[in-house]
């Protein structure tokens, strides 16, 4: 939905509870989910159900139409769906990233024509504008441009309304970022078929000449040292909050379904065990040891994550006061948290599944989707990288890259 002018004034008085609509959308993804990804169908059906619960323009401001809400509440709402449905949560962390890269690329009049447009369009934002991808070629043209080429991996190209893409000017070879409009000739983009991730709806997509107004450009993504402001580069720990978000969710959801699997079962270990214990695995001294172990290591992760968090709203609110050296902190503490998430929600993923047992391997369950969801995130983000631009900046006091995720 649209958030009215009376639930606007209400969002700027902070009386709508984002929070309890996510939760509210996550109860009601949990309830079908391993079905849903089974079945890995395109999920039209759950972008709408965020559309209608207005967490699509939760991040835009209250005079454009939106919620007005902050990247707090937006990582929360990631995590909280992620719990629930893996895919949907990293779907909206997307939309939540690429809808507002306007602020980071575009002038201030710029992103707000598009943030305008896309709260009256109910836009579901989807792409990516990766630094791995080869360019798109920006060629112009009578009226503005048009954009050729195969990009090999796009979020939500199979349910998105507009899709923020990475290309290079014809000449110049400078990289920008570009907005286009899925429905329009030569867009063609095609299904995804990873083990996981089915309703990221994410997939390659080819642009065969396809126009774009010059005024969709929306800004520069060049890396090269001095060329983007600071303010401008903290879109890279943005994107890795999102990223952050949805392993945490991920570990999160697993280690509540196997909970509550585990407290009405006989335990695996038992009888192996010389001294049986009576109560089942509430008792299980096995597994109370890796419950206690798996929450470590999630809580641990997630109170890195709110540092870094903490840490981007600060950036964010100095705007293009932000300095260098501020910027490069924020980012290694991204780095940091998306390590620390990404090998949660790994260790979760694997280990948890002993607590059932056996019987965790049967598919009526569901329970591979966690690991098969945060694996095939965490190859598209392998954590190498990010270990290095954090070795290197706090033994060295170099400055991590501008380097967009997938």
């Amino acid at each position: 939905m649209t958030v009215t002018a009376d639930e606007a004034t209400d969002a700027e008085a902070g009386q709508v509870d984002w929070l309890h609509i996510a939760r509210e959308i996550a109860d009601d993804l949990a309830t079908d989910a391993v079905g849903r990804e089974q079945a890995g169908k395109a999920p039209l059906d759950e972008v709408a159900r965020l559309r209608e619960s207005g967490l699509l323009a939760l991040l835009t401001p209250v005079e454009y139409g939106g919620g007005g809400a902050d990247w707090r509440t937006a990582c929360t709402a990631v995590r909280t769906v992620a719990a629930a449905d893996a895919a949907i949560g990293h779907l909206l962390g997307s939309h939540y990233f690429l809808s507002f890269s306007a602020r980071f690329l575009a002038g201030p009049t710029r992103a707000a024509r598009v943030e305008r447009e896309s709260t009256a369009g109910q836009w579901c934002w989807g792409g990516g504008i990766g630094s791995h991808e080869p360019p798109l070629i920006l060629t112009p043209a009578a009226g503005g441009y048009l954009l050729s080429g195969h990009q090999r991996y796009a979020t939500g190209v199979g349910v998105a309304d507009r899709l923020l893409v990475r290309a290079a000017e014809y000449g110049t070879g400078e990289p920008v970022a570009v907005l286009v409009d899925p429905g329009r000739p030569g867009v063609v983009s095609g299904g995804g078929d990873t083990f996981g991730q089915r309703l990221a709806a994410g997939g390659g997509v080819e642009f065969d000449s396809v126009q774009v107004a010059a005024d969709d450009v929306l800004g520069s993504l060049s890396p090269d040292e001095g060329d983007l402001s600071p303010f401008t580069s903290l879109a890279v720990p943005t994107s890795r909050l999102v990223s952050v978000q949805f392993l945490l969710g991920v570990a999160e959801g697993l280690l509540a379904e196997i909970r509550e699997y585990g407290r009405g079962m006989r335990s695996p270990w038992q009888p192996l065990s010389p001294h049986p214990w009576p109560d089942g695995p509430a008792q299980d001294p096995y597994a109370l040891t890796l419950y206690g172990e798996l929450t470590v290591v999630s809580r641990a992760a997630s109170a890195l994550a709110d540092q870094a968090v903490d840490a981007l709203l600060h950036g964010l609110a100095q705007g293009e006061d932000l300095h260098d050296e501020e910027c490069a902190e924020i980012t290694v503490l991204a780095s940091v948290a998306e390590t620390a998430a990404a090998r949660a929600a790994q260790e979760v993923a694997t280990r948890a599944l002993d607590v059932i047992g056996a019987e965790a391997a049967s598919s009526r369950h569901g329970l591979d989707r966690f690991w098969r969801n945060a694996r095939t995130h965490t190859l598209r983000e392998p954590v190498a990288h990010r270990l290095r631009e954090v070795g290197d900046y706090y033994l060295n006091g170099a400055h991590p890259p501008f380097t967009l995720p997938a």
